[in-house]
């Protein structure tokens, strides 16, 4: 296991990200169900088809979207009441979970270890992880990449202070990428497919082996125990968008594209790269999540332990057969 003491810092948000949530509407009266999503998943999918907000039209309840450059700077922002479900990698919830956000898992996504990957320039001299020692490495501080980095590096037998971690945003990264002022990028798709259409970056592993870079849909625990019947239509929304979407990439690329401002190309790239669905959470997912957290624990990327099984929603969990019988 990696030795190391970093003290974690949740990111403040300032300005346009936070300033553009409205706060209080669907906490007081349920009538405004705020949606944090990033480029790139299921969440945003289903923002650009636009069938959530019909459905819930008949209840009278409106849909607001708010984006952000990544799962932390998202779970911030429900950390501080800005909004109500969102969607991440498997990491930022146990960061989020260990800065005591009330968060619940709502809903899991099928495992994609293709969509998340360590690259470097096309001439680099880089040719694996082993390479990276001594290397300035870009990545989002706790993204999903985070436990990819962590474990790639400990299966070549280094230390995470053997290389040089710098913590930027994707934009920030790609810039810095392009520059040659960072010797590898550990990102996700889009940008990573993106950067390989783009760019001509070099993949030197993705997360297979790794990590299952499970997406999670997350609500506030608040909102969870208020509004379960609205958690579970966008679930249901969810879930039928997965379908649509594994079935129509073209189609999928073209809606996502179009709104996130992305090649078309690049985007269908890192739909077909997996297939995507949604699951209960049991307890396998549950023991993946902490065993992430577990690990992080120990190389002291966040301050205590923590037990995920604490933040799971009731409403999408499976039971054990013990629990189930003693409901009985």
């Amino acid at each position: 296991m990696i030795k190391m003491v970093i003290a974690f810092t949740v990111s403040l948000l300032v300005g346009g990200v936070l300033g553009g949530c409205s706060a209080g509407a669907s906490e007081a009266d349920g009538k405004v169900v705020r949606i944090g999503y990033q480029k790139f998943g299921t969440l945003s999918i289903l923002k650009a088809r636009g069938t959530l907000e019909k459905r819930l039209k008949s209840r009278g309840v409106k849909v607001e979207w708010v984006h952000f450059p990544a799962g932390p700077q998202l779970l911030e922002a429900m950390n501080v009441g800005s909004i109500d479900i969102g969607h991440t990698g498997n990491t930022p919830p146990i960061f989020a979970q260990a800065a005591k956000t009330p968060l619940v898992y709502v809903g899991a996504g099928t495992p994609k270890p293709e969509n998340e990957a360590i690259v470097v320039p096309k001439d680099s001299p880089i040719k694996s992880v082993k390479d990276l020692k001594g290397k300035k490495v870009a990545l989002n501080k706790g993204s999903n990449v985070h436990d990819l980095l962590l474990q790639a590096l400990d299966k070549a037998g280094l230390k995470y202070e053997d290389i040089q971690p710098v913590y930027l945003p994707p934009a920030d990264a790609r810039a810095a990428f392009t520059r040659k002022s960072m010797d590898a990028w550990v990102i996700w798709d889009p940008y990573y497919s993106a950067a390989e259409k783009e760019l001509g970056a070099r993949t030197i592993t993705d997360g297979r082996g790794y990590t299952t870079n499970r997406e999670f849909i997350l609500a506030s625990d608040a909102y969870a125990k208020e509004h379960g019947d609205i958690v579970r239509i966008i679930l249901d929304e969810v879930k039928k968008t997965t379908d649509w979407f594994n079935q129509h990439p073209d189609d999928t690329a073209k809606l996502l594209s179009k709104q996130i401002g992305m090649d078309a190309e690049a985007v269908k790239k890192a739909i077909t790269r997996s297939k995507y669905g949604l699951e209960p959470i049991d307890e396998s997912i549950i023991r993946e999540q902490q065993r992430i957290a577990d690990d992080f624990y120990q190389v002291g990327l966040i301050p205590e332990r923590i037990q995920v099984e604490k933040a799971i929603w009731d409403g999408n969990r499976v039971k054990t057969k013990q629990e189930r019988t003693e409901r009985r």
